[in-house]
């Protein structure tokens, strides 16, 4: 009766509240997921990282153990939750202890979404590398790769009593009951069930991002890349709420609280929102100001190369701010792979590279990928030597020690 109260107590303070914002991520979020209980939410960050808060103190703990952006997150129960990301790899988290249960490879390109089986012992991998893969959640042990896709596969979802539903190119996935909604990049939004489309719910809106259901399948949420949110009721598939949930930017997360009241809510901003869906207030997301948007014409070359190319991933100043890299104060000079308290890839450590005006041109010259194989450096390119050479002077006067 007290855990029933606790929850209660819970879902009743979303649902009278304003939006609440879970702040401490370093990059834009991709995904989340809301604990069966209510108690605690999931965040999958561009910045490398996992958040996993307590909902009544709005408090992190970070899961740190991908090496590139992480796409997808889900509660496995029993303590265990699973997220999957840009570096191909799947990690199971002990989440009491914060630590690594498992960390399942085999993919051979970005994992884009996770899914549970019905009796909660397989998890469902979605993979650009055009398959699907199965896992045995206790042990780890892949159970099989699924080939049936001829390009990446974005989402999958699972009918209980049909079978796993993917979807390739045309975007995010969502099935509860017995019938599942799919988005597509040209807006298209549809209904199925056991084969056949039973409702449109188009409008016009592209690409569509991200999609959820409530836990009784009674509600709908669609997110799109222009920011706007779409709530449905699906007793007769009316419109509930359609809001501009986030101010510049695309939504790419939604997942409700376990009672349908309220929306955790991620996309280009640093911090998800939570948002009660009763509220006269709209979510307020794509409120942070991005560099790589900035008007070019206000820059100077270099720093324009600097938001463009290098402004998502690290910050100028030692302010400890979670970032997908380091922090490029005190660049000039200092031993690649050094900077404390970043886990860097044992390609860039191995390399031995200082950096200089020399080693920086030829980073963006021949691009990561090349110049250091293995590097968790996004594969990008600065071809043209005036540009270089305007970051480069950028750089030496805004990292000074």
């Amino acid at each position: 009766m007290r855990a029933l109260a606790a929850l209660l107590l819970i879902c009743a303070s979303i649902a009278q509240a304003e939006t609440r914002l879970l702040e401490g991520h370093g990059g834009p979020i991709h995904a989340t997921a809301v604990a069966p209980d209510g108690k605690t939410a999931l965040t999958a960050s561009f910045d490398n990282s996992v958040g996993y808060w307590d909902l009544a103190t709005g408090e992190p703990n970070w899961l740190d153990g991908h090496e590139a952006a992480v796409n997808s997150v889900t509660y496995l129960g029993q303590g265990r939750a699973a997220s999957a990301g840009d570096d191909y790899d799947i990690i199971i988290w002990d989440l009491d202890r914060g630590e690594v249960r498992h960390r399942l490879t085999g993919h051979l390109g970005t994992v884009n979404a996770l899914g549970v089986t019905s009796d909660g012992k397989t998890l469902i991998s979605a993979s650009w590398d055009g398959t699907v893969g199965l896992w045995n959640i206790e042990t780890g042990e892949n159970l099989a790769m699924l080939d049936h896709h001829d390009g990446p596969v974005n989402d999958v979802a699972v009918l209980p009593g049909v079978g796993i539903t993917t979807a390739s190119a045309e975007g995010p996935l969502q099935a509860t009951g017995s019938w599942a909604v799919m988005g597509a990049v040209d807006g298209t939004v549809l209904v199925l069930q056991d084969g056949q489309v039973i409702k449109d719910l188009s409008a016009g809106r592209r690409p569509i991002l991200a999609l959820a259901a409530s836990a009784d399948g009674a509600m709908i949420a669609i997110g799109d890349g222009e920011g706007h949110l779409m709530l449905v009721d699906t007793t007769d598939w009316s419109l509930v709420r359609d809001v501009k949930a986030s101010e510049t930017g695309p939504i790419w997360a939604l997942s409700f609280t376990p009672d349908g009241t309220a929306l955790l809510i991620g996309g280009i901003d640093d911090s998800a929102a939570l948002w009660p869906i009763a509220a006269e207030d709209r979510p307020g997301l794509g409120r942070t100001e991005r560099a790589f948007l900035t008007d070019p014409a206000t820059m100077e070359n270099g720093e324009r190369q600097f938001k463009r190319k290098c402004a998502i991933c690290h910050t100028l100043t030692p302010d400890g701010q979670r970032r997908a890299g380091p922090s490029l104060h005190g660049l000039f000079g200092r031993k690649a792979g050094t900077v404390p308290g970043y886990a860097y890839s044992a390609a860039l450590k191995a390399k031995g590279v200082v950096w200089t005006d020399e080693t920086i041109d030829l980073l963006f010259d021949q691009g990561p990928d090349h110049y250091v194989p293995g590097t968790k450096m996004p594969m990008q390119q600065i071809t043209k030597a005036r540009d270089r050479q305007d970051l480069i002077t950028y750089l030496k006067e805004n990292t000074k020690g």
